[in-house]
């Protein structure tokens, strides 16, 4: 069976595009290393934040749609984000920095095994500030507000909230190579939460699930997700993840050519969008690595309709 090597990027929404810039890269200081479009919806700015060099496994990344509604917790969705920070000198260094910017914030607290915060972004989508005890991460920005040593270093583990736990839980070990790792409680409500591993589990390596039956469905919208995607590292192994997927009943797609990326898409059971995504050619592929992020970037495919797409964007 094929392994999964990480997580490869976590792609949310925003209703507010300049607020949304603001906070991702002057509060929590990571870079933005590619502004281009939702390539399914050219009306819509899709913003990359990563690492200095945009490195997969570094990536939370925002669809722009101004009139989506506000994300409704519950099951079946992608509820909380955690990022990898190296040390508990780190997470002191969030925790003021965060109160500075009055942002609100829980812990520290235990997390299977790990010191972490949680808060929420400027359209209250949940995230966490895990410390991953010096493990290799992204390459650290000279230019982020942030010293390179409290950086955030990149995607620690995705938390997903299930009805039940039977179906996901099959898909993420006997299809998708999984191990269950373990469990633990969460927050103030002692919510149970399976972890399950990849690779060697750990930072990077990790989804998070917590079975909420007494929840109603939610609803992905502003200050939500909208799917997470796992890391391959290149187009050689996509035929085996779609006989895969496809062998177990799950709708899979086709290889569809991000220019950045190549993946493929399906859902699992209780809705949730997973995405498979390979490590190259990288975001440098059509910027040089210095001016990363900083102009609207199109694929070849979308650059004969650059004046048509720019004339139904805001200037960002």
């Amino acid at each position: 069976m094929r392994r999964l090597a990480g997580l490869h990027h976590l792609t949310a929404i925003t209703a507010n595009a300049p607020e949304n810039v603001r906070f991702y890269t002057e509060t929590l200081g990571m870079r933005m290393v590619k502004k281009t479009v939702n390539q399914d919806d050219v009306t819509a700015y899709h913003l990359f934040y990563a690492d200095k060099l945009g490195t997969a496994g570094t990536d939370v990344t925002f669809f722009d749609w101004p009139y989506a509604a506000k994300a409704r917790h519950g099951h079946g969705l992608i509820s909380s984000t955690a990022l990898r920070i190296d040390s508990d000198a780190s997470l002191a260094y969030w925790t003021g920095r965060l109160g500075e910017h009055g942002i609100e914030f829980t812990g520290p607290f235990d997390r299977f095994g790990s010191q972490a915060i949680a808060f929420m972004d400027t359209e209250g989508q949940p995230l966490e500030l895990v410390v991953d005890h010096g493990k290799d991460g992204g390459e650290p920005w000279e230019q982020s507000p942030v010293p390179a040593e409290h950086q955030i270093k990149g995607l620690h583990s995705v938390r997903l909230t299930v009805e039940e736990k039977d179906p996901l839980g099959m898909v993420l070990t006997q299809i998708l190579g999984m191990t269950e790792a373990g469990s633990y409680e969460y927050g103030p409500e002692k919510i149970d939460t399976l972890v399950y591993s990849m690779i060697d589990g750990g930072a990077g390596n990790e989804v998070h699930i917590e079975v909420r039956p007494e929840l109603e469905r939610g609803r992905p919208g502003r200050g939500g997700v909208h799917h997470v995607a796992f890391r391959v590292e290149d187009d050689s192994e996509h035929p085996d993840w779609t006989q895969q997927t496809r062998q177990f009943g799950l709708r899979s797609t086709d290889v569809i050519d991000r220019f950045y990326f190549r993946s493929i898409y399906f859902q699992v059971p209780g809705g949730i969008l997973f995405e498979i995504a390979t490590d190259q050619p990288g975001f440098a592929a059509d910027e040089p690595l210095e001016a990363l992020g900083e102009k609207l970037a199109l694929p070849p495919f979308l650059e004969p309709n650059r004046a048509e797409i720019e004339s139904n964007l805001k200037p960002l």
